[in-house]
């Protein structure tokens, strides 16, 4: 049965939005907030995801753990994210719980204690996770990629911060960001499942004066400087050398996003993208490689990821950087560019089966794009993606200029990476 969205933005700001899904028995409820890591100056770097964390700790109405129990002692799921741009705090249960669910998460958003002994705690929790991600090289390699890709920019900075800027926060700190940010105009209420818009309206309705008036944050933008390839290598004794390179693309509001998406599909997505293919089913080289496309606000990177042999760093590079250069070349044939296409129209329908996915469909498009955008419109945007057009943006975009690389290495040499990268 098709999907019905609904849209009410209340007389505070507070945006309430829906996907019916009559057939399904689970309900997902999101509270989105447009706030994230690129928001923060320097000296509040981490200041979204520490908030993110101190939510869950307790409100003036329930402790951490009967949060958690309100949500889970009903055979539900509650959890958060925080990105860039975005932060969510969701839960999951039966369609029955739907105002036990929204309680819990108005509670802890609306009425969270910041309580310095949990501050404390969270700092130290949050520092525990950072030195994780240090000691996991392919997840690291990304945060150098970052560094690289937005020097002296928010975006360029680990999301948890460092312990140095964590160490920086006290609760004043946390407090006014908090207050200034977590607002009525800037937060939605998305709710996908077998509820229909108005009975959810009714209920939000309820504990819509609970939510804080302010304005919409503005964010830090992009300044685009780079002219030639930047290498940024970190040198570690490591079992495997961990390769990230980024090139630098458009926004999420460029026409070209449609064509880069096929084009990321092509490059990386899946198994039967060309450099799965040539790197790990020819020749042997890594057993993970993957693309990745992320579109910002004002900015975007496509992403090439791999995990090898120390001595094959270089040939590997090359291989990547000669797929890539093809595209510039030569047109991609109708059979590949139909499986590329197809590959993304299914992923997205199948995942849109539940009602998790689809809240955060929703979520995602309003906050992203100021409205929702059906999936039958993405369906159709990249169905019409030509040979042409992904020629294009290849064009547009495989330039030694836009190209970034991180490597955690043992034996890498700077200059011999960056001659590759010249030569694109």
């Amino acid at each position: 049965p098709p999907r019905v969205y609904h849209l009410t933005r209340l007389p505070n700001g507070l945006t309430i939005a829906t996907a019916e899904m009559p057939h399904m028995a689970s309900v997902a409820v999101g509270l989105w907030v447009g706030i994230g890591g690129r928001y923060e100056p320097e000296r509040l770097s981490g200041t979204a995801h520490f908030i993110e964390h101190l939510i869950f700790k307790g409100t003036s109405r329930r402790s951490a753990k009967e949060i958690s129990e309100a949500v889970e002692g009903v055979g539900g799921y509650l959890n958060a994210f925080t990105t860039e741009e975005n932060t969510c705090f969701h839960a999951r249960a039966h369609a029955s719980r739907f105002e036990e669910l929204l309680d819990v998460l108005v509670d802890m958003f609306v009425h969270s204690r910041f309580a310095p002994a949990d501050i404390t705690k969270e700092r130290a929790v949050i520092k525990e996770e950072i030195a994780m991600y240090r000691d996991q090289p392919a997840q690291y390699v990304h945060d150098l990629l970052h560094e690289a890709l937005w020097p002296n920019h928010p975006l360029g900075r680990a999301l948890t911060g460092t312990k140095k800027s964590l160490d920086g926060l006290k609760r004043p700190d946390l407090l006014e960001f908090f207050r200034a940010n977590y607002v009525a105009p800037n937060t939605l209420l998305v709710v996908a499942g077998p509820l229909r818009h108005a009975e959810v309206v009714r209920a939000v309705r309820k504990c819509a004066g609970a939510f804080a008036a302010g304005q919409k944050p503005v964010l830090i933008p992009v300044v685009e400087e780079q002219t030639a390839p930047v290498v940024r290598l970190h040198t570690k004794s490591v079992e495997q050398t961990q390769l990230a390179l980024g090139v630098r693309i458009c926004s999420r509001h460029d026409e070209r996003r449609h064509a880069l998406r096929v084009l990321n599909a092509l490059v990386g997505e899946s198994m039967s993208s060309r450099l799965f293919q040539i790197l790990r089913e020819d020749k042997g080289l890594v057993y993970n490689v993957y693309s990745s496309c992320d579109f910002l606000e004002d900015t975007g990177a496509l992403t090439v990821s791999a995990g090898l042999e120390h001595d094959d760093l270089e040939k590997s590079l090359r291989l990547v950087l000669r797929e890539l250069r093809r595209f510039t070349e030569v047109p991609v044939p109708a059979a590949e560019l139909r499986r590329a296409r197809d590959y993304l129209i299914g992923q997205m329908e199948l995942s849109l089966e539940g009602t998790e996915n689809q809240m955060n469909w929703v979520g995602e498009s309003l906050l992203d794009h100021g409205k929702i955008i059906p999936p039958s419109t993405t369906r159709e945007k990249l169905t019409r993606v030509t040979s042409a057009e992904i020629r294009a943006v290849a064009r547009d975009f495989f330039r030694p200029e836009r190209l970034t690389l991180a490597v955690i290495s043992p034996l890498a040499k700077r200059a011999a990476l960056e001659k590759c990268l010249r030569r694109t």
